[in-house]
């Protein structure tokens, strides 16, 4: 058959940095489950074919009724999470293993990441099909320094030199499933904070850069909650003028 774009959605998490009794990605906002907001963004873009989510167990009877409740009809299949996000991460793949073909074009996104820009993920599926990968990337503003101790510093890093990369990411189904028996029968890059894009460039791996935007936040904190809240806000403002 022909090439599918299928997107990953993880959404294993517990939330208990957000300090609810919910895990964050089904908090309400407006009436809708963070989730669908992350969830409508890939149901709405033309060139996603199927949508896989790796979900917290206990929420995945939930997670089937709100994808019915809003029309998210792109949902194939709910996996469980692991305990880490690598393993999240790698269970979605290893489950796609008998229904992706290796130039399938899988892309994953953070659950909690419910701003997914159409021009972002357009230009993600793009740079992959070019290079065979692609991350989302935005420049640093800021100046960064590196700590030499607990309490000061001696050197920082020119930002120009920097890309902070997020999701949505892209890799070709043949090469990330490779990348995922690797890493973990070896143990490389599969602990701490690492994710999809740091565990590649470990097993060696060069990834190329995609458009980034900065409303693409990660609802960590009730700090990101509200701004998130606040972008949705505007958005609605300027649809009604």
């Amino acid at each position: 058959g022909r090439k599918m774009n299928v997107a990953v959605v993880i959404a294993g998490g517990s939330g208990h940095r957000m300090g609810q009794d919910i895990p964050k990605q089904f908090i309400n906002v407006y009436d809708k489950p963070v989730l669908i907001y992350t969830l409508e963004g890939f149901q709405k873009h033309p060139q996603i074919d199927a949508i896989e989510l790796v979900c917290i167990d206990g929420w995945h009877d939930v997670a089937w009724a709100y994808a019915k409740q809003f029309g998210i009809s792109k949902l194939k299949w709910i996996i469980s999470g692991g305990n880490t996000g690598q393993e999240s991460i790698r269970n979605g793949i290893f489950n796609l293993e008998d229904k992706c073909s290796e130039n399938d074009i899988i892309i994953i996104h953070d659950g909690i990441r419910p701003l997914v820009d159409e021009t972002v993920l357009s230009d993600v599926i793009v740079k992959c099909e070019k290079y065979g990968n692609a991350v989302t990337s935005m420049p640093y503003n800021e100046q960064i320094f590196v700590a030499d101790d607990d309490i000061s510093t001696v050197k920082y890093i020119p930002r120009e030199t920097l890309r902070r990369v997020s999701t949505p990411q892209a890799y070709k189904f043949g090469k990330i499933d490779w990348a995922y028996h690797e890493a973990f029968e070896n143990e490389i890059g599969i602990y701490g904070s690492s994710y999809a894009n740091t565990m590649m460039v470990e097993l060696g791996e060069r990834l190329y850069f995609a458009a980034g935007s900065d409303k693409n936040i990660k609802l960590t904190t009730k700090d990101d909650l509200e701004m998130f809240k606040a972008y949705l806000k505007a958005d609605k403002d300027n649809w009604l003028k």
